[in-house]
């Protein structure tokens, strides 16, 4: 197993960082997180040109067909500069119809959605702190049509407000499902919490009637998938956003003074340096280590 990043990955690197200073900058940041749903079209489709939303998706459904270490490497960068849009959302969301789509899905939905035609977003779990089969409590029933009939909430979708779609987990009379529907057939309000970089919202259906042909069966083992390659997601960001927390930490101990000197040569500050940036390094490591299990050691991800 080779931890070094190529020459392509490394190129990928820097066209994220300079992606994020000269388009995303701290004040866009800023701008996109005190807007309700965080979006800017005009972003997010240079984001799609550059290839970034379609990196794990195969080259005949209109992405680039690469692994999922690429994707942390996008996520990672675009982390560390707090860029809220949904790009985490999008790589799940196609994670799931990849899983758990018929081929069929997968030729309607996937382009429309590396291109960034189409942003969707993913609802597992119905309790914030209960990662279970059990935790997805939204039920629909048979529908007349055969479809699937829906009533009830599912709350902490992550980026649902700027999103046009929506994949919902559901238990239906045949098991566990996805459906998938359009935004507006649901309400969508916004879930105010800390971290306006990453909104989130609750989603309320109201005897929504999912046709038969978009709801996609998942099973057990298919839903602790997307929780694990959720958690990659996630971490891959948090190591971004870390890393930068870090070096803004470790400037300012350079540049103030106190008593005389810099408190970067204090014992007391920089002894707690030393040990943020040996947490970062081992918890980046194991990220890493995560995704490449995703494609190269799948039994090795959970």
């Amino acid at each position: 197993m080779n931890f070094g990043f190529t020459e392509e990955q490394n190129l990928l690197r820097d066209q994220v960082r300079r992606f994020m200073t000269e388009q995303c900058s701290m004040a866009k940041v800023r701008e996109l997180m005190a807007s309700e749903d965080g979006m800017d079209k005009a972003l997010w489709q240079q984001v799609a040109d550059l290839g970034w939303l379609g990196l794990t998706v195969p080259e005949h459904h209109g992405g680039l067909g690469l692994r999922w270490i690429d994707l942390t490497v996008v996520l990672e960068e675009t982390a560390r500069g707090l860029c809220p849009l949904p790009i985490a959302s999008q790589a799940l969301s196609m994670a799931a119809i990849l899983r758990c789509g018929s081929e069929q899905h997968k030729a309607d939905w996937l382009p429309a959605m590396a291109s960034g035609d189409a942003i969707c977003a993913l609802g597992l779990y119905d309790e914030p702190n209960w990662i279970d089969p059990a935790a997805i409590t939204l039920t629909g029933t048979a529908a007349a049509d055969g479809g699937i009939a829906i009533t009830g909430s599912k709350p902490f979708v992550p980026n649902a407000m700027g999103a046009e779609y929506l994949l919902l987990a559901v238990n239906t009379p045949d098991g566990l499902a996805l459906a998938g529907l359009a935004s507006d057939q649901a309400e969508i309000v916004n879930q105010p919490q800390m971290d306006r970089s990453k909104p989130v919202a609750r989603v309320t259906l109201n005897d929504v009637v999912i046709p038969r042909e978009n709801v996609l069966p998942m099973t057990e083992s298919d839903l602790q998938y997307l929780t694990d390659v959720g958690a990659v997601v996630i971490t891959a960001e948090m190591v971004g956003a870390a890393e930068a927390a870090l070096h803004m930490t470790s400037e300012y101990a350079k540049e103030r003074i106190q008593f005389g000197k810099p408190i970067g040569q204090y014992q007391g500050v920089k002894h707690r340096l030393a040990d943020l940036y040996v947490d970062v390094e081992s918890f980046k490591s194991l990220a890493y280590y995560a995704a490449w299990t995703v494609d190269e050691a799948p039994d090795e991800l959970p």
